[in-house]
């Protein structure tokens, strides 16, 4: 393979498909992803394969799974494109036509914690800069992070493989709350019981995520095996509705619901037995540059995370 003819071929549409297939795991929400047709992503895949001489993706039921040149691939794509995003970004922040952008990645229920005080901080400092944020699940935090779609996380630790080329920081610890509406029948009973709580919905976050494993050894501690009525969310949102709305029993960090519990719309109840506290921390790549913008939001979020520890 002539690597001078091969850097010739590969554009950065082929990039830019071949990392949306690999962290969407699925052509077709790939080309949904990037507005173009499902046979379009095809081809050009098609075209970086021919290009580079090897198959990187892996089809089947279970979507396209990268293969292991793809995986090799991918961490080399990815830097590619993020420094072209940031080049582009500095000349036209140079040239005056753009004030400047970041793009983070933050978990849902930490977002509505930290962030109001950390642009509030930002924003005296940067005030023409915008900044996209991200809200989805860690894996899928981490996944934009790596390919160089948001600049830096705000999230948890994960496992070792999902570390791989990532930096943590701690920055706070985040209790687990059990949240219901002011008036829920359950805000008047104590001592609370299994039977008490099978009565109701109960809202917990995904299965595989670290606040669940949390809230799994609450419920398991108390008593509580055979829930059946559960709904699995991320969404602070979806959570806060069905908390006022539905008498849903609410497993959620408690930063989510601080603001709610400071104006009496919810209370926590009091459990026989605690959560453990999540760490939660700013994630960037080992790789990646960072500029001035970057570090001053990281800074700012910073101080709002010890604000909250000085709270507690």
């Amino acid at each position: 393979m002539d690597n001078d003819f091969t850097n010739t071929r590969v554009k950065f549409r082929h990039l830019q498909c071949f990392l949306a297939v690999t962290q969407l795991g699925s052509v077709q929400r790939a080309a949904d992803s990037l507005s173009i047709t499902q046979p379009a992503v095809s081809k050009t895949i098609g075209e970086l394969e021919s290009i580079l001489g090897v198959r990187l993706f892996e089809r089947g039921r279970r979507g396209a799974v990268p293969t292991r040149e793809g995986r090799l691939f991918a961490p080399h794509a990815s830097a590619c494109v993020a420094a072209l995003r940031e080049g582009v970004d500095v000349l036209l922040r140079e040239s005056g036509e753009v004030p400047g952008s970041l793009s983070i990645g933050v978990l849902p229920t930490a977002a509505t914690a930290l962030l109001p005080p950390a642009f509030a901080a930002f924003r005296r400092q940067w005030p023409a800069v915008s900044v996209s944020v991200w809200t989805d699940s860690n894996t899928q935090l981490l996944a934009r992070l790596k390919e160089g779609e948001v600049d830096f996380v705000v999230g948890r630790v994960s496992d070792p493989e999902g570390m791989h080329g990532l930096s943590f920081e701690q920055i706070y610890r985040e209790p687990l709350a059990v949240a219901v509406r002011r008036d829920h029948p359950l805000s008047f009973e104590t001592p609370l019981t299994p039977a008490m709580l099978v009565r109701f919905l109960v809202v917990v976050p995904p299965f595989g995520t670290l606040i669940r494993q949390s809230a799994e050894s609450v419920l398991t501690a108390f008593g509580a095996h055979a829930l059946t009525a559960l709904v699995e969310t991320l969404s602070v949102s979806l959570g806060r509705a069905l908390a006022l709305h539905n008498d849903a029993v609410w497993f959620v960090p408690a930063g989510a619901v601080e603001h709610d519990i400071a104006l009496g719309l919810i209370v926590p109840l009091a459990m026989p037995f605690a959560g453990t506290d999540e760490p939660i921390g700013l994630i960037r790549r080992n790789d990646a540059p960072r500029t001035p913008v970057e570090d001053s939001l990281m800074d700012a979020i910073r101080e709002a995370g010890r604000a909250r520890i000085g709270t507690k």
